[in-house]
């Protein structure tokens, strides 16, 4: 029987996924992450739910939603993590792939590559200017350009359905992914970085002239909450806006209050 590990495993060795490889060692294979995994993404899917993964790159967050018996909507736009994730995940009905974008409006867009470093490849210009020169991003080089068809998130619920739980991480692209959206979601995440914090701030004020929203912070790949509680836009801004430089990212996490 062929599994996920068999079939990564198949990925690292071909000299076609070589950029991928880096991704992969940390994305898959680690027991005691997919585990901490699991247990945070539990309290926000159940089985039988749909998950909207939003920027899936090698799609680690696909096996997490599969495991927690979700079905998921994946949405990659680099043909390469493309290819990984159809090879990974070949043949499981529940795993629907888009090869596209999100943005604000339908139509194409211009990805800028970081063939190094695959996972930080981005739509944001702005996101490549905060970059440079900034500390922990020494040596990030965006030396490619593709264009790539580009969806949103109310074309993707029309499509798909609504999904109880959307994950949206596209390296500071996240705003203008929020901003393709019109009605609120009832639980849903978003990636922020401090080299970039006001792109989380215009996240927060998008979601909260959709609804009430709680938010919660899990910082890099802890998939720990930090506050075990849902605070307040202003709390959780203020929150962000406090953090050291070195903190680098994480997720802010965002529920719909009754």
């Amino acid at each position: 029987m062929t599994t996920i590990g068999s079939i990564v495993s198949t990925l690292r060795a071909d000299p076609a996924f070589a950029p991928l490889r880096r991704s992969l060692d940390v994305y898959y294979g680690d027991a005691a992450r997919d585990a901490a995994m699991d247990k945070l993404y539990a309290g926000f899917v159940r089985p039988g739910d749909l998950a909207f993964d939003i920027g899936s790159h090698v799609g680690d967050r696909i096996g997490s939603f599969r495991r927690l018996g979700a079905r998921v909507m994946a949405l990659e736009p680099q043909p390469l993590c493309a290819r990984a994730i159809r090879a990974i995940y070949a043949g499981d009905g529940g795993v629907t792939l888009v090869e596209a974008a999100c943005g604000a409006k339908p139509g194409k867009l211009t990805l800028q590559i970081n063939s190094a470093n695959p996972t930080v490849s981005t739509a944001s210009s702005d996101f490549i200017r905060a970059a440079d020169g900034a500390g922990g991003w020494e040596g990030q080089v965006w030396d490619a350009t593709i264009e790539v068809p580009s969806t949103t998130l109310d074309a993707l619920v029309a499509e798909h359905g609504v999904p109880a739980f959307a994950k949206v991480d596209v390296e500071g692209f996240e705003d203008t992914v929020l901003a393709g959206l019109t009605r609120p979601l009832s639980k849903l995440s978003f990636e922020f970085t401090t080299i970039q914090r006001d792109v989380a701030q215009r996240c927060l004020d998008r979601l909260a002239s959709l609804g009430n929203y709680g938010f919660d912070i899990a910082l890099g790949e802890s998939q720990v909450l930090t506050f075990d509680r849902w605070i307040s836009k202003a709390e959780m801004a203020a929150h962000i806006a406090a953090l050291p430089h070195e903190a680098n990212s994480g997720d802010v996490y965002c529920v719909l209050q009754s």
